[in-house]
């Protein structure tokens, strides 16, 4: 295998992280866009839980979009140097918190009918919180920390994304999320997310190979 193949679905926040980190440390794969509805063959071989990103290596298959992004920084740390050591401690603790608690009541929020008998506003008051409790340590630069984007970044941003996806106008009206609103504001309008957002045709066997990132083509 020439290089690493890329399980994706472009929509996908775990996904989205994942392409993000693999385009800043401009590492080559070859892309393979699914619907989750109708997932391949091969997909489900190689990584039976059916969940995306998968990355398949020569010696093992990545089934977890961190694992992508820490694999990824093995092979480059485009972050190395950008932070202190207490900005480390908390873009950690952040990860966590929301990968753990934000997206449990994202998911509840923004798919609400999935779930059965749960009330989103609930799950949506869930998230605020989180969100509050960042709006006063975000910098008024254009990333988490200053200028320049790290692992926080890519990590949180696809959720946030995703949040103000569930209710736009309501989102767009908070009063409190001045810095919240602005580092999402930031994102949208960057280069990376436009990297990382190409439309690539669904794959199937006979796919002509597609390349990620698409500068590598």
């Amino acid at each position: 295998m020439k290089y690493p193949i890329l399980y994706s679905f472009k929509r996908c926040p775990y996904a989205m992280r994942a392409r993000m980190a693999l385009q800043l440390t401009n590492i080559k794969c070859e892309i393979r866009e699914v619907r989750l509805n109708n997932k391949p063959k091969h997909m489900l071989e190689v990584s039976p839980k059916g969940t995306v990103p998968v990355l398949i290596l020569n010696d093992r298959t990545i089934e977890e979009s961190m694992e992508v992004i820490d694999w990824a920084l093995n092979q480059k740390n485009v972050f190395e140097g950008n932070l202190k050591e207490n900005q480390i401690k908390i873009s950690d603790e952040l990860i966590e918190r929301f990968d753990d608690k934000f997206k449990y009541h994202l998911d509840r929020y923004k798919y609400a009918s999935r779930y059965g008998d749960v009330d989103e506003i609930h799950h949506r008051n869930k998230c605020e919180k989180i969100l509050l409790e960042i709006e006063d340590i975000i910098s008024d630069e254009e990333w988490f920390f200053g200028k320049k984007i790290n692992k926080l970044d890519i990590s949180i941003l696809p959720f946030i994304r995703q949040f103000r996806i569930a209710d736009a106008d309501w989102f767009d009206n908070h009063k409190r999320l001045k810095k919240v609103k602005n580092y999402l504001h930031n994102f949208l309008a960057s280069k990376i997310l436009k990297d990382v957002m190409i439309n690539y045709d669904v794959w199937k066997e006979e796919s002509e190979i597609s390349y990620f990132p698409i500068t590598n083509r």
